[in-house]
């Protein structure tokens, strides 16, 4: 791995900011951005665009990252050396809970040391705004633009405000107790499985439905920085140990989180992982036909065509937006919106932040099975009845930024008449290439903004046709184009 200088470019992607420790991910170039955010705070409150108060405030929080807690230290040091108040989290906690706190201690606004599902050698830098989302595409930039602006004014961080910290999370505990019916989860016979792939949503899910004839059982909930050597993403190739405790001990369901617990993956009775295009489609039904809760549905760029034929079937409004939970939030907080999701893992509810929870998804994807009196394998089957069979599937191919941006921007420029022999109908690039086909399948091309990963992605009304348009995909983004343009 070589190493970067330290004086690198900060660019926030979908997310916030992330690189890989010891690369771009240095104590000097956190130190730096730490500094940009404490410059934008102070500028907005002298505007008095902020809430008014002796000093800002600001939340902040860490995962289970190699040296996350002492990246977060330095990050509070330097928000005290510019005169912010910074309560820092003396333990890893799930980034919802320190998204809930942000907004329950009515701060200027967060910061969470975290790279989410990134693979372990990356580390980020997130900001959380005042109503406890994350911040704005609009935020981000004026943060980059302070970079450097000062040099990083740093003093010693003395422990404060843990009193508050605790009500706060006591408070996150009492909106997800009254946000969903617990008492009908723990009367379930049946056993769960949970698994927190050793990132901090630990034995946060199984800490809610102890105490009644469920059976829960957590797995993987200790640190390790390495993830037991796969990525923290819950999907499929990361979930083995998930999938066969499930298979051992004929569990209902196996429920997962990613590494900083705001993302939801789950593994149905047969021991198959289930993808969002699955998940998410069931829990809007379920809040819509069985809560008969009303409201807009936000789909990104590449989640199911299911979403749109369930909104349709409820009389309920659809948007889509670009890959980003930012974009889906910005939405919530403008727009009466039921649910809003993205295809890896991130569910924004009504009634709550705006903002993804796993924690909370976890339990109301367990709620909805409780509700059906059904296996999820069932549920599907049911579900693709009623609205069409689309199966989804999805490749990551290691690509540096700027080959991926300019496939991608090829793709769009010189689009393909047919792709495996399927003709291709129309195309949209809202957020990367996405080709769409007669019966409403899709292929889409899309760069991360994350890390050097170009992701394919299709939905298609057959097993057999995704994996040959996800096939094709491959092999286009892999080698010569070979295709009719």
């Amino acid at each position: 791995m070589s190493s970067r200088t330290e004086r690198a470019t900060i660019r926030f992607g979908t997310d916030g900011w992330r690189a890989v420790i010891a690369g771009d991910f240095t104590f000097a170039n956190v130190a730096r951005v730490a500094q940009a955010y404490a410059d934008y705070l102070l500028e907005q409150t002298r505007n008095e665009e902020l809430p008014t108060s002796p000093e800002p405030r600001v939340i902040v929080g860490y995962d289970r990252r190699f040296l996350s807690e002492h990246f977060a230290l330095l990050t509070a040091e330097v928000l005290s050396g510019n005169r912010i108040d910074a309560l820092l989290f003396e333990q890893d906690m799930p980034t919802p809970v320190i998204s809930w706190t942000v907004r329950d201690r009515r701060a200027h606004g967060g910061v969470v040391i975290t790279a989410s599902h990134n693979p372990p050698e990356f580390n980020g830098f997130k900001i959380k705004a005042p109503w406890g989302g994350s911040a704005t595409p609009e935020v981000t930039s004026a943060v980059e633009a302070l970079v450097d602006r000062h040099e990083p004014q740093r003093e010693e961080h003395r422990p404060h405000g843990q009193e508050e910290l605790a009500q706060a999370v006591a408070n996150y505990r009492v909106q997800v107790e009254s946000y969903v019916d617990l008492d009908r989860l723990r009367a379930l016979r049946a056993r769960v499985i949970v698994d927190p792939m050793h990132g901090t949503g630990a034995r946060w899910v199984e800490s809610f439905l102890r105490g009644g004839a469920l059976e829960v059982e957590t797995i993987r909930p200790n640190r390790d920085p390495l993830f037991g050597g796969v990525n923290p993403e819950p999907i499929d190739q990361n979930l083995g140990p998930l999938k066969e405790r499930v298979t051992q001990t004929g569990a209902l369901v196996g429920l997962a989180t990613d590494g900083d617990a705001d993302r939801v993956g789950a593994v149905n009775e047969l021991g198959q992982t289930m993808t969002m295009h699955e998940v998410v489609p069931l829990v809007l039904l379920h809040l819509a036909r069985h809560r008969r809760m009303t409201g807009g549905v936000v789909r990104t760029f590449s989640q199911s065509v299911l979403l749109k034929r369930i909104a349709d079937a409820h009389g309920l409004k659809l948007y889509d937006t670009p890959i980003g939970f930012k974009y889906i939030a910005d939405l919530m907080l403008r727009e009466d919106i039921l649910l809003g999701a993205e295809e890896s893992g991130g569910i924004g509810v009504k009634g709550h932040i705006p903002e993804r929870d796993g924690i909370l998804n976890s339990l109301l994807f367990l709620e909805a099975i409780a509700t059906a009196g059904k296996p999820p394998s069932e549920m599907v089957r049911d579900l693709h009845r009623e609205f069409g069979e689309f199966y989804f599937g999805r490749r990551d191919l290691h690509m540096e930024v700027s080959r991926g941006k300019a496939l991608v921007a090829e793709l769009a420029e010189k689009t393909p008449t047919e792709i495996a022999g399927y003709k291709v109908a129309s195309i949209s690039t809202m957020d990367g290439t996405k080709l769409i086909f007669d019966d409403e399948s899709w292929l889409l091309f899309r760069q991360s903004g994350t890390e050097p990963v170009l992701r394919i992605y299709a939905e298609a009304t057959s097993i057999e046709k995704m994996n040959a348009l996800l096939d094709e995909g491959c092999a286009i983004a892999q080698g010569p184009r070979a295709v009719k343009a």
